[in-house]
């Protein structure tokens, strides 16, 4: 059985410190920083006089941080399942934006969030939480229905791969990654809770979704082992 969105938020709740790093970004994601900033610089190069940003699983903040440092005093938006990251997040994002700053504890499954509220939409490692696949395609339908014309949702997620070969080819080289990183112990740890929580899609399942739930164009940045990071643009 994969964790209840209960355990899942319980976890976070106690992670906060690790997710508080803008430099270093997500440690156990490889290309954290590389992909903080392309994610970034293409949201603010599509949608450069951008007013309105929702940041989906903000954690900590890193993310909308460093938007901020692409396009300035934007109102911003955040939502994660965690009210001590919500808060560490808020205090963060509130000391550098002249903007308003709006937290919402919630599952993006359930929370509204209504049409044409936003220019830009960030998801940092959190749609690998969803589970079937009507839930996958409800979500980025809301993304899209959240934008405005020619706003833009960006994602930087883990991501599976269909062929098992493949598959077992980029775990390893993740878990090598994992082990240089800290030690064969955290490989471990990350791997069980990636077992115990995650339900990630393929990079092409989701780019297709994008494209059936009516994004206009979809963009793939970059793509490393087992991590992604893309987009989609609703048109004008």
């Amino acid at each position: 059985m994969k964790s209840t969105v209960e355990e899942i938020r319980q976890r976070f709740d106690n992670d906060v410190e690790r997710f508080s790093n803008l430099e270093a970004g997500h440690a156990a994601a490889v290309d954290s920083p590389l992909i903080m900033d392309l994610i970034t610089r293409a949201a603010a190069a599509c949608t450069p006089h951008a007013a309105d940003l929702l940041d989906i699983g903000c954690g900590a903040g890193n993310y909308a941080l460093k938007m901020l440092e692409c396009v300035p005093n934007l109102n911003v938006s955040l939502l994660d399942l965690s009210q001590p990251m919500l808060e560490r997040a808020a205090q963060r994002v509130g000391a550098v934006t002249s903007g308003r700053v709006v937290t919402h504890q919630a599952d993006i499954r359930d929370l509204e969030l209504g049409d044409g509220q936003f220019d830009i939409i960030l998801a940092a490692a959190v749609f690998h939480h969803l589970r079937a696949g009507e839930e996958w395609r409800a979500v980025f339908a809301k993304c899209l229905r959240a934008l405005r014309p020619g706003g833009s949702l960006w994602i930087s997620d883990m991501v599976e791969h269909g062929h098992p070969p493949i598959q077992s080819l980029m775990k390893s080289r993740y878990g090598e990654y994992l082990s240089a990183q800290k030690g064969d112990e955290y490989r471990e740890t990350v791997f069980a809770y990636i077992e115990k929580e995650d339900t990630p899609r393929p990079l092409l399942f989701q780019v297709d979704l994008l494209r059936e739930v009516g994004f206009s164009t979809v963009e793939i940045l970059h793509k490393n082992s087992v991590f992604a990071a893309f987009g989609g643009m609703r048109g004008g």
